[in-house]
C-alpha cells in the first residue's frame, strides 16, 4: 500500500479584520497544469487513492451496478428562439451534457456543442449560453480545470463557425444579446496579477457592453459600484426590448436591489432605482408598457 505524500508547509498568514489566519497549503492552489509540484503532489495522492480503492472486494459489481443505474438519457429543459429550439442532453455515461439545436419541436435535434470534446478527461465544461433574438449565433461560456473562471466564445448557429471574439476574466457571464445582434452584455472582474488567477478575491466586478469583431479591451463599460466591491450584479433584458433591469445582490443573501433604464439610452447612462433597499427579495418577471 502507498504511503501519503508529504505535504510542504509554507508560512503564510493572511490577517482579516485584525484576526491572523495561518494559510500554510498556500501554494496547492496554484494551478495543477502550471505547477509541477502541485502536479506531482496529486499524482501521489491518486496513487494512494487507486491502491485503496483498487483493492475493494466489490468495487466491479458496484461499478456495474452504478453504470447501469446511470446509463439513460436526460434532457434539460428547451428554450425556444425564433423557432430553432435549444436544450441540453446527456445519452447516459458522457461526462458532459451535449449542446442541440433543433428547427422545431418535433424535428430531430443536431450537435451544436459537445464539451467531451474539449478535453479527455472531461475537465472543460460548458458554462452559460445565450443565443441571440435571430437565433443565428451563440454565446457561450468554457470553464476549465473546475475553475469559476471562464472565458466567452461566439460562434454561428447554422455553420457551427468560431467568430474571432473572446472575452476573458469572466466567472457568471450573465450573457445578455442587444435585439440586433451586434453585441452583448455581459459581466466581467479585473484582471488578476500574474500567478494569482486562483488566490486572489473575484471582487469589483463590472457590466459592460462587447460589439462584436472588436478586441475585449474596447468593450464599452456599463455599470459597476467600486464603492461596494463584493456586490453581484445580473441584468437581464424585457421581452419587448424596452428595458434593461439590474439586479444587485450582496453576497449569498437572496434580498436584493432593482434598478431599470430604457434600452436604447446611452450605454454610459445611469440606471434608475426601483427598489433601492436589501429588505426583500424581488424576481422580474416582465412589464406591460411602463408597468
Amino acid at each position: 500500500m502507498s504511503s501519503y505524500p508529504e505535504t510542504r508547509r509554507v508560512e503564510q498568514v493572511d490577517t482579516f479584520h485584525g484576526v491572523d489566519v495561518p494559510d500554510p497549503y498556500r501554494w496547492l492552489e496554484e494551478d495543477v497544469r502550471e505547477s509541477e509540484e502541485v502536479a506531482e503532489w496529486v499524482k501521489a495522492q491518486n496513487t494512494v487513492a487507486r491502491d485503496y480503492l483498487d483493492a475493494i472486494p466489490l468495487r466491479k459489481q458496484i461499478q456495474e451496478r452504478l453504470t447501469k443505474l446511470w446509463n439513460f438519457e436526460r434532457y434539460s429543459l428547451p428554450t425556444q428562439t425564433a423557432g430553432k429550439y435549444f436544450y441540453m442532453k446527456n445519452n447516459g455515461l458522457q461526462n458532459q451534457a451535449v449542446l442541440y439545436v433543433a428547427d422545431g419541436f418535433d424535428s430531430p435535434g443536431r450537435v451544436l456543442i459537445d464539451p467531451n470534446t474539449w478535453s479527455e478527461d472531461g475537465t472543460i465544461a460548458l458554462g452559460e449560453t445565450n443565443e441571440s433574438d435571430d437565433a443565428k449565433l451563440l454565446a457561450y461560456a468554457r470553464k476549465e480545470a473546475g475553475s469559476d473562471w471562464s472565458t466567452i466564445y461566439v460562434m454561428e448557429v447554422e455553420t457551427g463557425k468560431q467568430l474571432d471574439d473572446k472575452l476573458e476574466w469572466v466567472r457568471w457571464g450573465n450573457i445578455v444579446w442587444n435585439a440586433e445582434g451586434t453585441g452583448f452584455f455581459y459581466t466581467r472582474y479585473p484582471q488578476p496579477k500574474e500567478g494569482e488567477q486562483f488566490q486572489s478575491l473575484a471582487t469589483n466586478p463590472a457590466i459592460h457592453f462587447h460589439k462584436l469583431g472588436t478586441p475585449q479591451a474596447d468593450d464599452l463599460f456599463v455599470y459597476k459600484r467600486p464603492d461596494e466591491p463584493t456586490w453581484s450584479f445580473w441584468l437581464t433584458r424585457s421581452d419587448d426590448n424596452k428595458f434593461l433591469v439590474l439586479t444587485i445582490s450582496r453576497s449569498t443573501d437572496p434580498q436584493n436591489q432593482v434598478l431599470i433604464r430604457q434600452v436604447d439610452a446611452p450605454l454610459e447612462g445611469k440606471f434608475q432605482p426601483l427598489i433601492d433597499d436589501f429588505d426583500n427579495e424581488f424576481s422580474f418577471l416582465g412589464n406591460l408598457g411602463d408597468k
